[in-house]
């Protein structure tokens, strides 16, 4: 008789950990999946182009700057 009891409180407390797991991952995906790093680097890119298309950087400040944000 103890031994079934034993077995679905076992059983009972997994499910809650694994939706409590759950839920953290999914919100972990959500606040890091739209905004990686790689989307930071890119960004920074974006912003750099724009720069020295509007005229703001000179050329070899535009390609020391974007050679600093490959490495």
């Amino acid at each position: 008789m103890m031994g079934g009891y034993g077995m679905m409180s076992g059983f009972g407390m997994f499910i809650p950990l694994l939706l409590i797991g759950l839920v953290i991952y999914v919100a972990f995906r959500l606040s890091n999946g739209s905004y990686s790093i790689r989307n930071k680097e890119n960004n920074a890119i974006d912003i750099l182009d724009q720069r020295f298309a509007n005229g703001e950087i000179s050329e070899e400040e535009y390609i020391q700057k974007k050679k600093m944000l490959r490495e």
